[in-house]
């Protein structure tokens, strides 16, 4: 893909959806879905086919603790936006797997973008 062809995401929006979780930046799924244009509930659903490749330094589901911070904090805006399911946080590392298992051209440089606002921050 040309740098012409890319579509244009925005670091700030990328930055904007990353929080601090157990003391390290991660992005929520719902948020990475968002991003990679994509419903959350596929994106659950490629990485429970792949599980293998997610240890829990790559990615873990929330506690109901972490769920009422984010819902404090502004970073989702109620637990219905969730749809009754439990959030997964995926590290850096994680986000990098994902490119793995959405490969697609959209999910590559989604990745290529998140890992440099990761790296940034």
């Amino acid at each position: 893909m040309t740098k012409e062809n890319q579509p244009l995401l925005n670091e700030g929006i990328i930055a904007s959806k990353i929080v601090i979780l157990r003391d390290e930046k991660v992005i929520l799924d719902v948020h990475l879905a968002e991003l990679y244009e994509v419903e959350t509930r596929v994106l659950k659903q490629a990485v429970r086919r792949n599980i293998g490749r997610f240890p829990d330094d790559f990615m873990y589901q929330l506690t109901d603790a972490e769920i009422e911070d984010v819902v404090s904090q502004n970073v989702i805006p109620s637990k219905r936006h969730l749809g009754g399911a439990i959030p997964f946080a995926f590290t850096e590392s994680g986000v990098a797997m994902l490119s793995s298992v959405l490969n697609s051209k959209k999910a590559i440089y989604v990745n290529i973008a998140i890992m440099r606002t990761f790296t940034k921050l």
